[in-house]
């Protein structure tokens, strides 16, 4: 049997969101074990409604957009370098700047290692590293920003069945929930004008500058 490119297509996008990737998205939870600690999310309802608001105010108004310029100018160093700058400057605290440095680093460095060609940029994103390596490995927009998407979901749920905390059959139940709403998101996020891309989330991001201070905690961010 010969392998098809859409069978590899489906094999890059399982490979990019797979916990197994080294870049670290396991050591971090954007606020949300602060908000827990503070008792803004407090069960499984609360964490629900936490992440759809995520993806709906802040993902597919902001994220999204973004990473489908990224995957766009690919081929063009200038406009990808761009982008990148604008992901950066869009990163409101410390910690979500550092995590966004710091898996753009690991990934870049993992595609330089398997022989990637990749553009020159001093500090490569997540969302840079994320669209080079999709559209190197055969992935098409759309399923770039689901693949995105489901991989953010995947790990928020982790670090929420650490610390809220749920059982596995909450975590399916509103996985099974969001499901549609990313699709909605990626749709959405796609067909966003340049104007248009911001993202307002004001309670995240002070979660996450309050994080840095927390007394004990599990994860970086």
């Amino acid at each position: 049997m010969t392998m098809t490119t859409p069978d590899l297509a489906l094999l890059g996008l399982l490979r990019l969101v797979s916990p197994a990737l080294p870049v670290g998205g396991f050591a971090y939870s954007q606020g949300l074990e602060y908000a827990v600690d503070a008792g803004w999310v407090a069960s499984a309802d609360d964490t629900q409604a936490w992440l759809g608001g995520v993806v709906s105010c802040g993902l597919s108004q902001l994220d999204i957009p973004l990473l489908a310029r990224l995957y766009d100018a690919a081929g063009d160093a200038e406009s990808f370098s761009r982008w990148n700058q604008q992901v950066l400057a869009s990163r409101e605290s410390l910690e979500l700047r550092k995590e966004e440095q710091q898996m753009g680093r690991a990934l870049w460095k993992l595609l330089r290692d398997l022989g990637q060609p990749l553009p020159r940029l001093d500090a490569p994103s997540w969302l840079a590293a994320f669209a080079l390596a999709a559209s190197r490995w055969g992935l098409d927009r759309h399923q770039t920003c689901l693949g995105f998407l489901w991989s953010w979901l995947e790990n928020q749920l982790t670090v929420a069945a650490k610390t809220v905390p749920i059982g596995q059959t909450d975590v399916q139940r509103i996985s099974s929930a969001l499901l549609p709403l990313l699709v909605t998101a990626a749709i959405e996020g796609q067909a966003l004008e340049d104007d248009h891309i911001s993202g307002g989330l004001p309670g995240l991001v002070l979660a996450s500058m309050l994080h840095e201070t927390q007394y004990s905690r599990l994860f970086r961010s």
